[in-house]
């Protein structure tokens, strides 16, 4: 079993903690690399600035982008940031459908985990 599908089937995670685990690790990367941190966090901050789409809507899309590649650490950041953005549960289930669409049964599979996140950052 591949490590991606070991961290899946691992209940006992909490979707805060996979958010602090994301940082120090990005953390422990940019006292050795930052460059990369610096450029990355820069392409983050200019993408996901309001423009014509709004913030809610950029992370919704990066959620679904997330849901599709089976990222859990970017699920995590990503629904956190919808809902502080205003993202409504309505829009985060019609992501939902989309990132499905998109990405088929290995997509459905982790908007399963889209939900767990959500359900714990809105509550």
């Amino acid at each position: 079993m591949n490590r991606q599908h070991q961290s899946f089937m691992d209940e006992s995670k909490k979707y805060t903690q996979i958010n602090r685990n994301f940082l120090r690790g990005m953390n422990a990367i940019n006292r050795e690399n930052a460059d990369l941190t610096r450029s990355f966090n820069g392409l983050h901050q200019t993408v996901m600035k309001a423009g014509t789409l709004d913030v809610a809507t950029k992370e919704l899309m990066a959620l679904a982008c997330a849901i599709v590649t089976g990222c859990e650490s970017c699920i995590a950041m990503h629904t956190d940031a919808a809902l502080r953005a205003g993202a409504t549960r309505e829009a985060f289930q019609e992501t939902l459908s989309v990132a499905v669409l998109m990405g088929g049964g290995p997509a459905l599979t982790y908007a399963t985990k889209a939900v767990e996140a959500f359900d714990e950052f809105s509550g």
